[in-house]
């Protein structure tokens, strides 16, 4: 099976839609979990409320209404640049993370976007390969850029978003 296949198979156990107000206790648990400086409930609120440029998307499993995960991005003229991303720990591994992606790319090529990029942590190499299998290369490193540890963060970007389907294909019958 290709990884096209198996990424719309997996999409088919989850559900993924705008996030709401009501939401952001369970985002930020999985911020909790996932971050070691996590959003505050009011940068969720100002996301949704007043920032035109925010989109945010949650994941659900589609047979549980539990939030396993949330993605935002800000469309930036004809950019797409992912301000947060993350799956509950219990659900890593599991496809949720690629399901997710996939959806934001698709929603942002969709609204106009051109590219995508985003800053990830030097250290957290699962998040890249997963950024890597969806055209994502890392173009610059912004030294001491977390505060916590001032640890590197990676920037990524992804070019000719609206294309990023075939180059998953292409990558995976090499």
């Amino acid at each position: 099976m290709d990884a096209k296949s198996r990424l719309e198979e997996r999409a088919g156990e989850f559900l993924i839609r705008p996030m709401q107000p009501e939401d952001i206790p369970a985002v930020m648990e999985i911020d909790r979990e996932s971050f070691p400086n996590p959003w505050p409930e009011n940068t969720y609120l100002y996301e949704l409320r007043e920032n035109r440029m925010s989109h945010l998307l949650v994941i659900q499993p589609r047979e549980s209404p539990q939030l396993v995960g949330v993605a935002g991005y800000w469309l930036v003229v004809d950019e797409a640049h992912i301000s947060t991303f993350a799956i509950h720990p219990d659900w890593r591994g599991r496809g949720a993370g690629a399901v997710l992606l996939d959806g934001i790319l698709h929603q942002a090529a969709g609204l106009g976007a051109g590219s995508a990029m985003l800053e990830v942590r030097a250290g957290n190499l699962a998040a890249q390969a997963l950024y890597r299998k969806f055209g994502f290369q890392t173009v610059g490193c912004r030294k001491g850029y977390y505060k916590d540890n001032g640890e590197d963060a990676l920037l990524m970007t992804a070019e000719r978003l609206s294309e990023y389907e075939t180059a998953l294909t292409r990558k995976d019958q090499k």
